[in-house]
Order: C-alpha cells, then sequence, then structure tokens
C-alpha cells in the first residue's frame, strides 16, 4: 500500500508526489499572484469532486484551508505561472492522474 504525500514547491511552481519520502511524480502548477498568494503550511485533501464546472478544470481537489484547492484549468496556458487566486492549478490531464493515486486525507505540504 502506497504512502503517499504530496509537495507542492512554489519557487519551482511544480507539485511533487511522494511515496515514503521518495519523490514519485512531478507535475508544473500554476500558483496564486502577489496579491493572492497560494498559503503556506501543512493542509490534507478533504474532498474530491470531478468535472466541478467553472474555471476548476476536469476536476477539484479541496484542502483543509477553507476555499483552496488543487485543481484543473480551462487555460492551460497558465500552468507554471502566477495567474490563481491561491490555489494550485494542474494540467487536466495531470490533475486526473492525481486524483486517482492519492486518497481523501492525503498530506499536502506548500512551501516556498
Amino acid at each position: 500500500m502506497p504512502n503517499y504525500r504530496i509537495i507542492v514547491d512554489l519557487s519551482d511552481r511544480m507539485l511533487y508526489l511522494l511515496d515514503n519520502n521518495i519523490v514519485v511524480r512531478g507535475f508544473p502548477v500554476g500558483i496564486g499572484t502577489m496579491l493572492t498568494l497560494t498559503p503556506q503550511g501543512e493542509y490534507s485533501i478533504i474532498n474530491k469532486v470531478p468535472n466541478p464546472g467553472g474555471p476548476f478544470g476536469a476536476f477539484w481537489m479541496g484542502l483543509s484551508r477553507p476555499h483552496y484547492g488543487i485543481h484543473g484549468t480551462n487555460n492551460p496556458s497558465s500552468i507554471g505561472k502566477q495567474v490563481s487566486h491561491g490555489c494550485i492549478r494542474m494540467y487536466n490531464q495531470d490533475v486526473i492522474a492525481l486524483s486517482r493515486l492519492v486518497p481523501i486525507g492525503t498530506r499536502v505540504t506548500i512551501r516556498n
């Protein structure tokens, strides 16, 4: 049974999936703007919603910090940039792949 956790590295705009503290996948992400920074800290995934509608692309995984999540995007050119209102944006195919691997309760560390 895998022991997954997620680290979002804001400095290189990457989301890393770790299994027993070994990086097994890396995904490019879009992060918050200077005015709406992605909040640093320790969180967990509290819900998973396929096809959430609006700007959230193909999948939403809500974090234990209200109003923040890891989600897809309808604007793939925004990945790798500081563009969101604080959420972590992923390519739709990447967020779907990640959502299939990580269960609710997965630890998410957001750091500089």
